[in-house]
């Protein structure tokens, strides 16, 4: 979930010097080409690094990763987690456009992915999710592959996690569950380092209305419903990315190269084979220069981790897409695979908030400059401070489900995973939270929400008048009546969390546009829903799993590109659904286990 709280201290982007280790070079043409590579890693991001750090713990296989972005060293707006909001629209951003959404009253979303080592785990808002038990144990019916189930991917899970204090170091004590819980993985994970003055009532609220909002121990514990301390990417109160703990921990492995600045336009077969493409696949890419084009070659794999934008953007470049599509911009195919860059799934925002009796709300980062001074300082001196946590004061989220006899299942199925997914999530915000583009002054508490099982699907194209430039992106929000449903439900559901009790004096009233909504009328909701809503950046499903031998998806269960050797796709792009939750968990738990699965290959 993102947030639009900028604070107003801009131009952080404080590069330290790249640090010397042989192995991480800033130009493409400085990598020794006596060298050869197993397996070539085509994006440093939240699942490539994970995979390039597993392969390479055997010393005999020389890994080479190549990331568009820069180097995320010395970055301090990718440090400081509540800065996160700084890194949109700036150079460690794709900076993507959807295409103008009908749904969404003709708006075009920006859509922020990760431009730097790291990837979107550098930029992204730092929130630790897992989903559901059911969301994984769907992934293996549907796959016809066990091994993606919850009881087979957990220990994946808790692989990637370094369990760790919180900044503050306050006793945790009821506020997660350690059954669930690893300190002996890379990935930092942790429990909020800053109390937010809406904590107490968030939680006395769960006993107010605890049929309705009930305690959950811990979200991640394989059942999210109800209302939980929130867990992030976080460890000594600075964001955990899968460079600072897969990479730069291990920079210094001979057999470990790693490129930034470098963008690849598209993956070569070395040599046509029968039906597929030989193992020694190659990757070709564009120098950003554009002085030449350099192929390197993979000796047993070519590993395509850019994500679930730039993983199909470089497969339909490179031929291996719908036929008749490709045709019609002048691409020749050399595989036919008419599912690449479909079934595009995103969870979609909408914020809502109040004004409140208090000046003591996280919006002071935001109202008062030598307050954001002070904190950065504090952070900066002991990692301390208001500053360690997910921007806005997110200390606590909820996950929710429709009632049983919600009339919406008489026209739909129900599309979540299980009784123990949610349909909608709600993060509460010690601010305004995504209740404005720019905030006026003032106190509030803000609840977003998100719609978390979608119906609605889109694509990822290319452009038809430039291929290599930015992909067609098209969410298609709200085509389904299901998914507006979701959202006025959500809404009325956050409007009944504020009249507990608890809240009576602290609410004031509505705030921006929310407070012209009549929330018992559904035109007045999907009036403000249609013109609110953002993109929630959990783009899931365009390079799908499905089971081995089927004629649908893109990648078979142990992520091989369907009809290709030598071809395997590691990032979110292969999940069939979008979990109940932000995608960031599970991306880590998919490269974990593709890890697996290539070692057992070739290892």
């Amino acid at each position: 979930m993102r947030t639009s709280r900028f604070p107003k201290i801009l131009g952080l982007v404080h590069l330290l010097p790249i640090f010397a280790q042989a192995t991480l070079f800033e130009n493409v043409g400085d990598i020794p080409r006596d060298i050869s590579y197993d397996f070539v890693v085509i994006g440093g991001g939240t699942a490539g690094a994970v995979v390039a750090n597993r392969l390479t713990e055997n010393s005999k296989i020389n890994v080479l990763v190549i990331e568009a972005g820069p180097s995320n060293v010395g970055v301090l707006n990718s440090e400081v987690p509540s800065f996160a909001p700084l890194l949109m629209k700036s150079p460690f951003d794709w900076n993507f456009t959807t295409i103008p959404q009908p749904g969404l009253n003709g708006r075009s979303e920006s859509f922020s992915r990760g431009h730097i080592l790291g990837g979107s785990s550098a930029i992204n808002n730092i929130i630790y999710t897992r989903g559901s038990s059911s969301d994984y144990n769907r992934f293996a019916a549907f796959t016809e592959d066990a091994g993606w189930s919850w009881d087979n991917i957990l220990p994946f899970i808790l692989k990637n996690e370094k369990w760790s204090p919180p900044a503050d170091n306050h006793n945790t004590s009821g506020q997660f569950d350690p059954r669930f819980h690893n300190t002996l993985g890379l990935n930092a994970v942790s429990l909020p380092g800053y109390p937010q003055v809406t904590d107490s009532r968030i939680i006395q609220t769960t006993r107010e209305l605890k049929d309705e909002f009930p305690f959950n121990l811990d979200t991640n514990d394989g059942n999210p419903l109800g209302v939980s301390w929130v867990q992030a990417t976080i460890g000594n109160g600075t964001r955990s990315t899968s460079a600072t703990s897969y990479l730069s921990p291990f920079i210094n492995r001979k057999n470990l190269f790693v490129v930034v600045n470098t963008v690849v336009t598209r993956v070569l077969p070395s040599s046509n084979g029968g039906s597929g493409i030989t193992p020694d696949a190659k990757a070709k890419w564009l120098l950003p220069t554009g002085s030449s084009n350099i192929t390197f070659t993979a000796k047993k794999e070519l590993i395509l981790s850019a994500g679930s934008i730039g993983t199909p953007h470089i497969l339909l470049n490179s031929g291996i897409g719908d036929q008749n599509e490709l045709n019609k911009i002048g691409i020749k195919t050399i595989h036919h695979l008419p599912d690449v860059g479909k079934n595009l799934s995103d969870h979609l925002l909408l914020g809502v908030a109040w004004h409140v009796n208090s000046t003591e709300t996280a919006d002071r980062l935001s109202n008062n400059n030598t307050f954001l001074e002070t904190s950065l300082a504090e952070w900066t001196s002991t990692r301390t401070g208001p500053l360690v946590d997910i921007v806005g004061g997110i200390n606590q989220v909820g996950f929710f489900r429709l009632p049983d006899n919600d009339t919406i299942f008489d026209q739909f199925p129900d599309p979540s995973s299980g009784n123990n997914s949610a349909h909608f999530e709600m993060a509460f915000t010690d601010s305004s939270g995504l209740a404005f583009t720019t905030p006026p002054a003032g106190f509030y508490f803000g609840i977003g929400l998100a719609v978390l099982s979608p119906v609605s699907r889109g694509s990822v194209t290319l452009n038809q008048s430039d291929p290599l430039g930015p992909p067609t992106i098209d969410p298609n929000y709200l085509s389904s009546s299901f998914d507006i449903h979701v959202l006025r439900a959500a809404i009325r559901s956050a409007v009944a969390f504020v009249s507990a009790p608890v809240w009576k004096g602290y609410i004031l009233e509505p705030a921006g546009p929310f407070a012209s909504v009549s929330v018992d009328d559904d035109d007045s909701l999907d009036q403000y829903i249609r013109g609110s809503a953002l993109t929630g950046l959990h783009p899931i499903g365009t390079s799908s799993m499905s089971p081995k031998g089927a004629a649908f998806g893109v990648v078979d269960p142990d992520l091989s590109v369907k009809g290709i050797n030598g071809l395997r796709i590691v990032d979110a792009s292969i999940m069939p659904f979008v979990i109940c939750g932000h995608i960031q968990a599970p991306t880590y738990a998919v490269a974990e286990r593709a890890a697996s699965l290539i070692k057992s290959k070739w290892l």
